[in-house]
């Protein structure tokens, strides 16, 4: 038996846990971004340049993917 979209319950299993780990790769990457970002003055290049990129990333990149990525179906 498997998933109502075809997959059966191995894929689906290996394919939510790939966007599992997207999703918590995005969060890390949030939690990451926001840490540099709190680092020192407003001059600090960290705070300044490379959180806004990190922050960028996991939210418009990592964690959609995490959330839209469905891998392909195999129909029989």
């Amino acid at each position: 038996m498997g998933y109502p979209n075809g997959d059966n319950t191995q894929q689906g299993d290996e394919e939510m846990k790939k966007n599992i780990l997207l999703v918590a790769l995005g969060t890390l990457l949030v939690v990451i971004g926001f840490i540099c970002l709190a680092q020192g003055p407003a001059e600090n290049p960290v705070s300044l340049t490379v959180a806004p990129i990190i922050l960028v990333i996991a939210y418009l990149v990592v964690i959609p993917l995490g959330i839209l990525w469905g891998g392909k179906s195999q129909k029989k």
